[in-house]
Protein backbone atom coordinates (compact mmCIF):
# COMPACT_ATOMS: atom_id res chain seq x y z
CA UNK A 1 0.00 0.00 0.00
CA UNK A 2 1.19 3.59 -1.04
CA UNK A 3 2.28 5.93 1.89
CA UNK A 4 -0.14 8.58 1.57
CA UNK A 5 2.11 11.21 3.38
CA UNK A 6 5.46 10.57 0.97
CA UNK A 7 6.11 13.60 -0.66
CA UNK A 8 6.50 11.73 -3.86
CA UNK A 9 2.70 10.76 -3.64
CA UNK A 10 1.65 14.11 -2.52
CA UNK A 11 3.46 15.54 -5.46
CA UNK A 12 1.72 13.30 -8.06
CA UNK A 13 -1.35 14.18 -6.20
CA UNK A 14 -0.87 17.70 -6.96
CA UNK A 15 -0.04 17.31 -10.50
CA UNK A 16 -2.87 15.41 -11.02
CA UNK A 17 -5.28 18.07 -9.60
CA UNK A 18 -3.13 20.90 -11.66
CA UNK A 19 -3.62 18.90 -14.67
CA UNK A 20 -7.47 17.88 -13.95
CA UNK A 21 -8.40 21.66 -13.46
CA UNK A 22 -6.49 23.07 -16.49
CA UNK A 23 -8.35 20.75 -18.62
CA UNK A 24 -11.44 22.02 -17.30
CA UNK A 25 -10.90 25.77 -17.66
CA UNK A 26 -11.25 26.12 -21.39
CA UNK A 27 -13.61 28.44 -22.34
CA UNK A 28 -13.16 31.48 -23.75
CA UNK A 29 -14.00 35.22 -23.78
CA UNK A 30 -14.77 36.48 -27.70
CA UNK A 31 -14.52 40.23 -28.03
CA UNK A 32 -17.42 40.87 -30.47
CA UNK A 33 -15.29 42.03 -34.19
CA UNK A 34 -11.47 41.86 -32.44
CA UNK A 35 -10.13 44.73 -33.03
CA UNK A 36 -13.39 46.37 -34.53
CA UNK A 37 -15.68 47.66 -31.10
CA UNK A 38 -19.29 47.00 -31.14
CA UNK A 39 -20.52 49.73 -33.85
CA UNK A 40 -22.07 50.67 -37.29
CA UNK A 41 -19.84 48.78 -39.69
CA UNK A 42 -18.11 50.83 -41.86
CA UNK A 43 -18.80 51.28 -45.64
CA UNK A 44 -14.80 49.54 -46.33
CA UNK A 45 -16.11 46.65 -44.14
CA UNK A 46 -19.72 46.37 -43.67
CA UNK A 47 -19.77 42.70 -43.08
CA UNK A 48 -17.32 42.96 -40.21
CA UNK A 49 -19.93 40.87 -37.50
CA UNK A 50 -20.34 38.11 -40.65
CA UNK A 51 -16.63 37.66 -41.11
CA UNK A 52 -16.13 38.16 -37.23
CA UNK A 53 -18.43 35.27 -37.07
CA UNK A 54 -17.27 32.86 -39.58
CA UNK A 55 -13.76 32.95 -37.91
CA UNK A 56 -14.55 31.61 -34.83
CA UNK A 57 -16.35 28.22 -33.23
CA UNK A 58 -17.83 28.54 -29.89
CA UNK A 59 -18.33 26.13 -26.74
CA UNK A 60 -20.37 26.50 -23.82
CA UNK A 61 -19.16 28.24 -21.29
CA UNK A 62 -17.37 30.65 -23.96
CA UNK A 63 -18.81 34.36 -23.60
CA UNK A 64 -19.17 37.23 -25.66
CA UNK A 65 -17.89 40.90 -24.97
CA UNK A 66 -19.42 43.49 -26.53
CA UNK A 67 -17.32 47.11 -26.34
CA UNK A 68 -18.99 50.10 -26.91
CA UNK A 69 -19.18 53.79 -25.70
CA UNK A 70 -22.13 53.60 -22.88
CA UNK A 71 -23.66 57.33 -23.65
CA UNK A 72 -23.57 55.93 -27.51
CA UNK A 73 -24.44 53.02 -27.74
CA UNK A 74 -25.90 49.10 -26.26
CA UNK A 75 -26.75 45.55 -26.93
CA UNK A 76 -30.03 43.93 -26.94
CA UNK A 77 -30.25 40.00 -27.25
CA UNK A 78 -33.68 39.58 -29.26
CA UNK A 79 -35.42 36.97 -31.09
CA UNK A 80 -35.62 35.74 -34.78
CA UNK A 81 -38.03 37.82 -35.51
CA UNK A 82 -36.81 40.85 -34.08
CA UNK A 83 -33.13 40.55 -35.65
CA UNK A 84 -34.79 40.35 -39.28
CA UNK A 85 -36.86 43.05 -38.90
CA UNK A 86 -34.94 45.25 -36.18
CA UNK A 87 -37.51 45.69 -33.72
CA UNK A 88 -36.00 46.43 -30.38
CA UNK A 89 -38.89 46.31 -28.59
CA UNK A 90 -39.39 43.71 -26.26
CA UNK A 91 -36.02 42.21 -25.99
CA UNK A 92 -35.02 39.35 -24.47
CA UNK A 93 -31.74 41.49 -22.38
CA UNK A 94 -30.31 44.35 -22.51
CA UNK A 95 -27.30 45.44 -21.92
CA UNK A 96 -26.17 49.26 -21.89
CA UNK A 97 -22.77 49.29 -19.52
CA UNK A 98 -20.42 49.30 -22.49
CA UNK A 99 -18.62 46.42 -21.08
CA UNK A 100 -21.57 43.81 -21.67
CA UNK A 101 -20.70 40.20 -21.32
CA UNK A 102 -22.95 37.39 -22.87
CA UNK A 103 -22.14 33.76 -21.58
CA UNK A 104 -23.48 31.00 -23.43
CA UNK A 105 -25.00 28.35 -20.75
CA UNK A 106 -27.36 26.51 -23.57
CA UNK A 107 -27.32 25.26 -27.34
CA UNK A 108 -29.44 27.38 -30.02
CA UNK A 109 -29.78 30.46 -32.25
CA UNK A 110 -28.38 33.89 -30.77
CA UNK A 111 -29.28 37.14 -32.21
CA UNK A 112 -27.92 40.77 -31.19
CA UNK A 113 -28.46 43.88 -32.35
CA UNK A 114 -27.14 47.28 -31.38
CA UNK A 115 -30.38 48.68 -28.35
CA UNK A 116 -29.94 52.59 -30.33
CA UNK A 117 -32.93 53.70 -33.14
CA UNK A 118 -31.62 53.09 -36.87
CA UNK A 119 -28.10 51.48 -36.08
CA UNK A 120 -29.87 47.54 -36.80
CA UNK A 121 -30.99 48.98 -40.17
CA UNK A 122 -27.38 49.82 -40.78
CA UNK A 123 -26.07 46.24 -40.43
CA UNK A 124 -24.57 46.49 -36.41
CA UNK A 125 -26.38 42.72 -35.51
CA UNK A 126 -25.08 39.50 -35.31
CA UNK A 127 -26.79 35.56 -35.26
CA UNK A 128 -25.04 33.00 -33.45
CA UNK A 129 -25.81 29.59 -34.22
CA UNK A 130 -23.86 27.64 -31.70
CA UNK A 131 -24.29 24.11 -31.42
CA UNK A 132 -23.96 22.93 -34.98
CA UNK A 133 -20.66 24.52 -35.36
CA UNK A 134 -21.78 27.51 -37.58
CA UNK A 135 -22.71 31.53 -37.21
CA UNK A 136 -23.34 34.32 -39.26
CA UNK A 137 -24.84 38.16 -39.27
CA UNK A 138 -26.61 40.55 -41.07
CA UNK A 139 -28.58 39.39 -43.89
CA UNK A 140 -25.61 38.15 -46.20
CA UNK A 141 -26.60 34.91 -44.59
CA UNK A 142 -23.91 32.23 -44.07
CA UNK A 143 -23.34 31.52 -48.07
CA UNK A 144 -22.24 35.30 -47.95
CA UNK A 145 -18.51 34.27 -47.44
CA UNK A 146 -16.55 31.15 -48.81
CA UNK A 147 -15.46 28.57 -46.26
CA UNK A 148 -11.51 29.37 -47.33
CA UNK A 149 -11.79 33.59 -46.89
CA UNK A 150 -7.97 33.85 -45.45
CA UNK A 151 -8.67 36.88 -43.81
CA UNK A 152 -10.95 40.18 -42.97
CA UNK A 153 -9.95 43.95 -42.53
CA UNK A 154 -9.62 45.82 -39.56
CA UNK A 155 -8.26 49.05 -38.78
CA UNK A 156 -4.81 47.84 -38.11
CA UNK A 157 -4.35 45.76 -41.10
CA UNK A 158 -5.99 41.84 -42.04
CA UNK A 159 -6.17 39.38 -39.43
CA UNK A 160 -6.16 35.94 -40.52
CA UNK A 161 -8.44 33.25 -39.90
CA UNK A 162 -7.73 29.88 -37.77
CA UNK A 163 -7.67 27.22 -40.26
CA UNK A 164 -11.00 25.24 -40.67
CA UNK A 165 -9.63 22.11 -39.38
CA UNK A 166 -8.08 23.00 -35.83
CA UNK A 167 -7.57 20.50 -33.84
CA UNK A 168 -9.35 20.52 -30.35
CA UNK A 169 -7.56 21.91 -27.25
CA UNK A 170 -9.42 19.53 -25.14
CA UNK A 171 -8.26 16.29 -23.05
CA UNK A 172 -11.43 14.47 -22.01
CA UNK A 173 -11.33 14.84 -18.42
CA UNK A 174 -11.70 11.06 -17.62
CA UNK A 175 -8.57 10.37 -19.81
CA UNK A 176 -6.68 12.16 -17.52
CA UNK A 177 -7.84 11.02 -14.12
CA UNK A 178 -7.10 7.18 -15.54
CA UNK A 179 -3.75 8.32 -16.41
CA UNK A 180 -3.05 9.86 -13.32
CA UNK A 181 -4.07 7.08 -11.51
CA UNK A 182 -2.38 4.54 -13.60
CA UNK A 183 0.87 6.51 -12.77
CA UNK A 184 0.57 6.85 -8.95
CA UNK A 185 -0.38 3.17 -8.88
CA UNK A 186 2.67 2.40 -11.13
CA UNK A 187 5.14 4.55 -8.79
CA UNK A 188 3.79 3.92 -5.78
CA UNK A 189 4.16 -0.20 -6.68
CA UNK A 190 0.44 -1.58 -6.70
CA UNK A 191 0.03 -2.28 -9.84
Amino acid sequence: MANLRSPRFQLLLVLQVLVLIQSKVLCYQYKVGDLDAWGIPTSTNPQVYTKWSKTHEFKMGDSLLFLYPPSQDSVVQVTAQAYTSCNLKDPILYMNNGNSLFNFTSLGDFYFTSGEPGHCQKNQKLHISFGNGSAYSPSYGPSALPDSAPSYPTVFGTIPAPPSSAPSQSFPVLMVAVIGFVVCSLLSGNL
